[in-house]
């Protein structure tokens, strides 16, 4: 069942290509304006055409991100870890991934706080999501590729903090060109986390639903 690697790459691959091509289809049509400096990412999305695209984006991941982060859960779950730091990391991601699809339907021009509320669901618990995801990834079996996913589960982890933090203080000196690259650096590597989670996909054996039919005597 390695093809279930294939889950969280197809969801990094997926989501990099389309919110540059919302960037670019935004800058063809001249909805933004490069000159004034680089817009954030919602900017990009907040007019049609492009705002039809990045809702369909932002849906078509946050289903991805779901179906990972249960996936994730469940596989840590079948090694015996019954901890309180899987559930957080389930609870933690579910909510995330309504951010994202808030963020995306909510666009900023339209009902700005709905917007607000997703992203900030979507950014700050995601982040939370993905360092409870490194503990786990030291507490948790399977191991064999912790020697090289820990690292760089780490390395992803400490850059999304520090680029949160900078997008918010900048925004708030009022450097929002400065704040938007961070905002599209910080999603970046929010793919690339995304993305590491196929090593421990590629060791999963089987992942299957089964509904248990009960009868009455």
């Amino acid at each position: 069942m390695w093809l279930w690697a294939l889950l969280p790459v197809c969801l990094a691959v997926f989501g990099t290509v389309g919110i540059w091509t919302v960037f670019a289809v935004a800058v063809a049509n001249e909805s933004v304006n490069l000159t004034e400096g680089v817009p954030f990412i919602s900017e990009c999305g907040t007019y049609n055409p492009q705002s039809c695209l990045f809702s369909q984006i932002c849906n078509i991941c946050s289903v991805l991100a779901l179906w990972i982060v249960v996936i994730r859960f469940q596989q840590v779950r079948d090694f015996g870890n019954h901890g309180k730091a899987n559930i957080a990391g389930i609870v933690l991601g579910f909510i995330s991934c309504i951010g994202i699809s808030l963020l995306g339907n909510f666009q900023q021009s339209v009902l700005e706080k709905i917007h607000l509320l997703g992203a900030l669901l979507a950014f700050f618990l995601g982040l939370a999501y993905f360092w409870v995801q490194l503990f786990l990834t030291y507490r948790a079996q399977p191991s064999k590729g912790r020697c090289y996913i820990g690292p760089a589960r780490a390395t992803g982890c400490i850059l999304c903090t520090v680029l949160v933090i900078l997008m918010v203080v900048l925004l708030n000196m009022g450097y929002r060109s400065e704040s938007a690259v961070c905002e599209w650096a910080l999603v970046m590597v929010f793919f690339c986390l995304f993305g590491l989670f196929a090593e421990e996909f590629r060791r999963i054996d089987c992942h299957q639903l089964t509904v248990q039919k009960f009868y009455s005597s």
